[in-house]
């Protein structure tokens, strides 16, 4: 038995070490810095007093949820077709749908810029045919329109992997029984992809409430949380406000995360 603890012990040592150094004492580096104000501990409810900070996380709340739910709508509609329906260059098409996890948020706010911004193809063409210019790159438009760029290879990945498993006696059964196509997707295929959707649901959100690279080079009107974030560090040097704002950030995405991670495990329960 002691030898059992002592090799359990030195397999969890390297894990523990890295989770120390890496995680944990960072956390509370930046929780003290949060609270090494002026202001102390009530820099936290900066978010919420300061008016500034609190646009900035409602609009980092909303479009991060719009872009979810986008990005969940469009992945699970195109992943099931990629599944279920086997043509040439399917492949290749799926290596397009997910080519955007290759570039960095600079690149995608890049790329919006060229297809909404100034000189980009949208203003080119409305410009040509109304002879006003399009332009919304610069704004939230551009900026959900980036996030759900790389949102959708994340969802779209997990949606495919879950309707492999799927089993479509259950729907051909249901459709037996005089159910429309609309109860059949209701009743039978979003229940079996549920936790697959949660789960990339969370992701997706997380990963639209923390992006920096995009917002960087697309918010020029706008404030989202990272930026504002940012604008605290670098042109107000103030990091106390800044560490604040970056603890409010992790939390709500780590709740976003834990509740997501408790409805999935309950659906897989519950299915198996």
């Amino acid at each position: 038995m002691k030898k059992s603890s002592l090799t359990m012990t030195l397999l969890l040592l390297p894990a523990s070490v890295i989770g120390l150094v890496f995680f944990l004492l960072p956390m509370v580096q930046l929780i003290h810095t949060g609270a090494s104000g002026e202001e102390g501990v009530a820099a936290y409810w900066s978010t919420l007093t300061v008016a500034r900070h609190r646009e900035a996380l409602v609009a980092t709340v909303v479009l991060s949820a719009l872009v979810t739910l986008a990005a969940l709508v469009l992945s699970t509609v195109v992943g099931v077709f990629l599944v279920r329906n086997k043509f040439p260059f399917s492949g290749v098409l799926v290596s397009l749908l997910t080519f955007p996890l290759a570039f960095p948020g600079v690149v995608i706010g890049f790329l919006v810029i060229m297809l909404a911004g100034r000189q980009g193809l949208i203003g080119t063409v409305s410009q040509a045919l109304t002879g006003d210019k399009l332009v919304f790159a610069y704004s939230m438009t551009g900026l959900f329109i980036g996030y759900l760029y790389f949102s959708i290879p994340r969802v779209i990945l997990t949606v495919m992997a879950a309707a492999e498993k799927l089993d479509i006696s259950l729907e051909e059964a249901a459709r037996s029984l005089g159910a429309s196509q609309w109860r059949v997707t209701k009743d039978v295929l979003i229940p079996a992809l549920r936790p697959g959707l949660i789960a990339s649901g969370a992701i997706c959100f997380a990963t639209s409430m923390g992006a920096f690279g995009t917002a960087f080079t697309l918010a020029t009107r706008i404030d989202v949380l990272a930026m504002t974030i940012y604008t605290e560090f670098t042109l107000s040097a103030n990091i106390a406000s800044a560490a604040a704002l970056s603890v409010v950030l992790g939390l709500i995405t780590w709740v976003a995360l834990f509740i997501a991670r408790s409805l999935s495990g309950s659906d897989v329960a519950a299915a198996g």
